[in-house]
């Protein structure tokens, strides 16, 4: 069945409230069956909250199951608070594990105590084996349903250990292969499981090349692998290299999809919202903006008291004022643009702290032959209003000459300064997302004003100024 385009769910929303007041059971069992599970998440997470609810409790308890894993974190805690212990246990229990953690680790606190008292006691301890990893983890991420077999044993043992304790495994893609202590030894495909003769030895196949994550690792380091690798699923170990779980490419694109879009909100100069712009208080939004606002605010309040050092400069050659707006943009334009480019190199793996002269060199060549660009344009604008339209009077071309060098001037720091600041906000620790569009053109302001002003004083002593 084609999925349900996003057009469509509203109608069917419609339609199933319809059906839902007439209390045409029948049918709404016949329209809620037929949708893939994928979407028939969505269409319950369009409905309101009462009628979802409803919706939810129609479902047979397997497909509840699988529908609740593909809602949002928000739109999982919005349900569970409107079911009674008894429903909300038998669906946490049921999760992966890797999906209640994410749940768990989103949620408040009273909740998550709720929600862990309600779990059976082997779930429960899996939970909380899982929250004890730090923040944004690898091991938050993971989940402990996998297949492991030994090296000493036939294909056969191997295929027969996989159907008897494989059902829960969240994929049999790829078969782990562990060594005494459960060390991580190999992984092995399930395709060459099941091309090779049933005699053959586990440890005849091993070749020891596998990649692992460890499970304090941040979780950008899985999007990194996950890319190189083009794995389904990769394992995670702990620091004696014991297999405690896998994380699966599902994860990873969540991963990916929130690193996104945190560096987007941050290069946007505004701090990372934690639930969807729209189910996001309207207070919240105003604090994490705020936050931005104030820093940058201060930062152009430098710009002020930088143009009172020229204050004399601008009184004796106002025309210079004209041409400050231009000038201080185009840098701050440039530096936002390498900014752009090197956080996204950066978190592509493009780009690491150790090949900053490469980056160096490259923007600043780049900014040179912007700047030579830009610089030629400005030159030439003032150049035919000069001649022409006698606006600058009879020192024209010296005015004309100062446009066109701080031009070049400021484009070119402004490619170097957006370029270098994300490689020390990350030799930091910090974000190098943060290194925004606002902050870089703030601080390019601020160093254009003195470029500026600077090749001003010494092309126009003794003519302007």
């Amino acid at each position: 069945m084609p999925e349900v385009a996003v057009a469509d769910v509203d109608a069917l929303v419609e339609k199933l409230q319809t059906l839902l007041a007439e209390r045409r059971f029948d049918l709404l069992h016949e329209h809620l069956r037929q949708l893939p599970t994928p979407d028939l998440a969505e269409v319950l997470e369009a409905a309101p909250d009462d009628v979802e609810a409803v919706l939810f409790r129609l479902l047979d308890k397997e497909r509840a199951y699988d529908t609740f894993e593909y809602f949002s974190v928000y739109a999982q805690e919005r349900l569970l608070a409107g079911l009674g212990d008894k429903e909300a246990a038998s669906i946490i229990n049921e999760m992966s594990a890797d999906d209640r953690t994410a749940l768990l680790e989103e949620v408040p606190g009273a909740v998550t105590r709720r929600l862990l008292n309600l779990l059976q006691p082997e779930e429960r301890k899996v939970a909380m084996e899982l929250l004890a990893y730090p923040e944004e983890s690898i091991g938050r991420l993971m989940t402990p349903d996998y297949v492991a077999v030994k090296p000493a044993w036939t294909v056969a043992e191997a295929l027969e250990h996989i159907r008897k304790f494989g059902r829960d495994s969240e994929t049999l893609n790829t078969v782990y292969v562990t060594g005494p202590g459960g060390v991580l030894v190999d992984d092995i495909r399930m395709r060459e499981l099941l091309l090779v003769e049933p005699e053959t030895r586990i440890g005849d196949m091993m070749d020891s090349q596998f990649v692992a994550l460890n499970a304090v690792d941040d979780q950008e380091e899985s999007v990194a692998l996950f890319r190189k690798h083009d794995r389904s699923a990769l394992p995670v170990v702990d620091g004696s290299g014991v297999l405690v779980g896998i994380v699966t490419v599902d994860d990873v694109l969540d991963v990916a999809q929130e690193e996104a879009t945190e560096d987007i909100h941050q290069l946007g100069g505004v701090a990372a919202l934690d639930e969807p712009y729209l189910e996001t208080s309207l207070v919240n939004v105003i604090r994490k903006r705020a936050v931005w606002l104030v820093l940058l605010f201060l930062g152009q309040t430098l710009t002020t008291s930088v143009m009172g050092v020229y204050e004399a400069e601008i009184a004796n050659a106002v025309v210079l004022a004209l041409f400050l707006p231009l000038i201080i943009s185009s840098g701050g334009n440039s530096g936002s643009q390498a900014a752009a480019l090197v956080t996204r190199a950066m978190a592509l793996g493009e780009v690491t702290l150790d090949r900053w002269w490469l980056v160096v060199k490259r923007e600043l060549g780049a900014g040179l032959a912007l700047g030579l660009l830009l610089g030629t344009l400005g030159f030439l604008r003032v150049a035919v209003v000069g001649i022409f339209g006698n606006t600058y009077g009879e020192h024209w071309f010296m005015i004309t000459l100062t446009i066109g060098l701080a031009l070049v001037g400021v484009v070119a720091w402004g490619s170097l300064v957006g370029s270098v600041l994300p490689l020390v906000l990350k030799r930091f620790g910090a974000d190098p997302a943060a290194s925004s569009t606002p902050f870089v053109a703030t601080v390019v302001d601020v160093t254009g004003i003195v470029i500026f002003f600077g090749l001003a004083k010494l092309i126009l002593t003794g003519t302007l100024l």
